[in-house]
C-alpha cells in the first residue's frame, strides 16, 4: 500500500531539497521591486519581477540595516541571497543577504574579484604592512579641495597638535580619472618626505567610492614607502584602499586621531614624567642625608660618653613605648568590653522583639481559626447523628436528632422537614 504524507511533510522534503542545492545557495536576482512592505519587526517583505515572471521576497532586520537607500516600489534592484522554501504556506522565497541598485551589482563582482585576486598575491598580508609612527611632523592628506573630509581632518588634526604641517594634495576622488589623480598624490607626497599619507574622502554609494577600488591605486599604496591609512567613506564602507593600507580608519577623522599625537597629552605625559624624575630625585637625596646623618651618628657611638647617652635614650624610649602599649592595650579591653556589651543587649532585645512579634502572629492565626471565633460572628455548627457534621440537606430525615452549636452552649433538635433548594435558588 503507498504511503501517505501530510503536508508538513513534503513541505519540509522540498525545502531540504531546496536547502542541499547548492545552486540554490547563493543567487543574485535583477528585476523590479513591487510589493514593498517594511514589517515593524525591520523585516522587509517585497516582490522581484520582471516581464515574464515573479518571486516572493523577505530580508530580516539584521540584513536590512546594511541598506544604504531604501527600498521603493518600482525600482530596478539587484538582489543577493539564497532560494528556500517557506514551509507553513509551501511557497519559495528569495532570502536577501543584500540589495543593490541594478549596476552597483556588477561593481561588486568586480570588486570581489579584484579583493581576492590581491589578497592572493599577498597584498593584504600583515607581514607587508608598515608601523605608523607615534610622533610625526609632516602630514600627507590625498583628498578632494573641498568638502568635509578635508575640513575634518584638518580640524582634528591641529587641534590634536597645533604645530603639524600639512601637506594636502588636491585629488580628484570621484569620477573619470580619478583613480590616476590619487595614485599621482601618493606618488608626489611621497617625494616630499612626508611623515604619514592619509588617503581618503567622504561617504558615498559603491560608484561614487569606485575610485578607491581601482588596481592602480591599490598597487599605489602598497609600493609606497611612506606609511598608508586609509579613510574613505563611512564605517560601513570598505574598499579595496582599506584593505590593503598600512592602517584602516572608519572615517576620515579617524583616520586623523590615528596618524597624528596629542600634543597636549604629550606635554602632560612630559610633565607627569618631570615630576616623576623630580620626586625620584629628591627622595634619593633625602635617603643620602639621613645615611649622612647616621654616619655622623655612628662616629658618636665611639665616645664613652656618647655611648652612655645612647642607653639612657634608649632605655627612655622603651619605657615611654611600654607605657603608651600598656594605656592602648588597657584601653582596647575597655573598648571591646563595651563593644561586647552593647552587641549583646542588642542582640537580646532584637530576640525579645522577634518572639514577641511571632507570638502575637501565630495569636492572631490561632484566633482567626478558632471555632469559638467564628461562633461569636453569629454562625452555628451543626451535627447530626453520631457526631459527625452536617453538610448536607440529605444526610438527615424528619425523625432524626441534631444538635446545633452556638456561641454559648448547644441546641437540641428534632429534624420536621427537610427541603433541599436548587442552585438557581441562590
Amino acid at each position: 500500500m503507498q504511503k501517505v504524507y501530510s503536508v508538513s511533510q513534503v513541505n519540509a522534503y522540498i525545502r531540504g531539497l531546496f536547502d542541499d542545492d547548492i545552486l540554490l545557495a547563493r543567487v543574485q536576482l535583477k528585476g523590479e521591486l513591487s510589493n514593498v512592505k517594511y514589517h515593524h519587526s525591520g523585516h522587509i517583505y517585497f516582490t522581484v519581477k520582471d516581464s515574464q515572471a515573479a518571486i516572493a521576497g523577505v530580508m530580516f532586520a539584521s540584513d536590512a540595516v546594511s541598506l544604504d537607500f531604501r527600498l521603493e516600489e518600482g525600482q530596478s534592484v539587484v538582489v543577493t541571497g539564497r532560494i528556500g522554501v517557506y514551509e507553513r504556506d509551501g511557497r519559495y522565497q528569495i532570502y536577501a543577504k543584500s540589495i543593490s541598485r541594478e549596476g552597483q551589482g556588477l561593481l561588486y563582482e568586480k570588486y570581489e574579484k579584484l579583493r581576492q585576486e590581491l589578497a592572493d598575491m599577498g597584498m593584504f598580508d600583515e607581514m607587508y604592512k608598515q608601523p605608523i609612527p607615534k610622533f610625526i611632523r609632516t602630514l600627507g592628506v590625498v583628498t578632494a579641495p573641498t568638502g568635509a573630509a578635508v575640513r575634518d581632518i584638518i580640524n582634528v588634526s591641529l587641534r590634536r597638535n597645533p604645530y603639524l604641517q600639512i601637506i594636502l594634495y588636491p585629488a580628484k576622488v570621484q569620477g573619470e580619472g580619478a583613480a590616476e589623480s590619487i595614485v599621482a598624490g601618493i606618488e608626489a607626497l611621497q617625494q616630499k618626505n612626508v611623515d604619514v599619507i592619509i588617503v581618503g574622502r567622504g561617504g558615498g554609494s559603491i560608484e561614487d567610492l569606485w575610485a578607491f577600488n581601482e588596481e592602480i591605486v591599490a598597487r599605489a599604496i602598497f609600493d609606497c614607502m611612506v606609511p598608508v591609512i586609509s579613510g574613505t567613506g563611512h564605517e560601513t564602507d570598505t574598499t579595496i584602499a582599506d584593505w590593503v593600507a598600512d592602517l584602516r580608519a572608519p572615517t576620515p577623522s579617524a583616520a586623523a586621531e590615528l596618524a597624528v599625537y596629542d600634543h597636549e597629552a604629550f606635554m602632560d605625559s612630559l610633565k607627569g614624567y618631570q615630576d616623576k624624575l623630580n620626586s625620584v630625585m629628591s627622595n634619593r637625596l633625602s635617603r643620602n642625608r639621613e645615611r649622612l646623618n647616621a654616619l655622623s651618628a655612628g662616629f658618636m657611638r665611639f665616645s664613652p660618653e656618647g655611648s652612655l647617652k645612647e642607653k639612657k635614650a634608649r632605655l627612655h624610649n622603651y619605657r615611654q613605648e611600654f607605657i603608651r602599649r600598656m594605656d592602648r592595650i588597657l584601653q582596647d579591653n575597655r573598648t571591646e568590653e563595651v563593644r561586647i556589651e552593647d552587641s549583646l543587649t542588642g542582640l537580646m532585645q532584637e530576640k525579645l522583639r522577634t518572639a514577641k512579634e511571632k507570638t502575637a502572629i501565630y495569636a492572631e492565626r490561632l484566633n482567626g481559626l478558632s471555632p469559638l471565633n467564628t461562633l461569636s460572628r453569629g454562625y452555628t455548627f451543626t451535627e447530626r447523628d453520631g457526631g459527625k457534621p452536617l453538610r448536607d440537606v440529605n444526610e438527615v430525615k424528619p425523625g432524626d436528632e441534631i444538635m446545633i452549636y452556638v456561641q454559648n452552649g448547644k441546641v437540641f433538635a428534632d429534624v420536621t422537614k427537610t427541603e433541599e433548594r436548587k442552585r438557581t435558588d441562590y
